[in-house]
């Protein structure tokens, strides 16, 4: 996968970029048993709506009642961390990965 380095801009006008959405294996039951969903979206926020939608158990797993991403979850773009690069408002272009991380804790 190419890196490129995310900037906050506008969505493309051309329409939704196709997107990879990367799955972690804890994650996977709540989208038929896959790890790689493609998504249309031109925004990580519309990735989330797109979710909400079509897997709205996975959704609720990523996200709590008011819509923001769980303290324990993590969104990249690629290599970066959404917030480091415009956050729900980054935007996307085809052939991004968007992958859903859970935190790890143990002792």
């Amino acid at each position: 996968m190419p890196t490129r380095t995310l900037t906050q801009r506008a969505p493309s006008k051309s329409g939704p970029s196709v997107v990879i959405v990367s799955v972690p294996t804890p994650l996977t039951g709540c989208c038929g048993g896959v790890s790689e969903l493609e998504i249309s979206a031109s925004t990580v926020r519309a990735v989330l709506d797109q979710l909400e939608r079509r897997y709205p158990k996975l959704h609720r797993s990523i996200c709590d009642e008011t819509g923001a991403v769980r303290r324990h979850i993590n969104l990249f773009v690629n290599t970066q961390h959404m917030r480091d690069c415009g956050g729900l408002d980054a935007s996307l272009e085809t052939g991004d990965v968007v992958m859903i991380m859970t935190a790890v804790s143990g002792g």
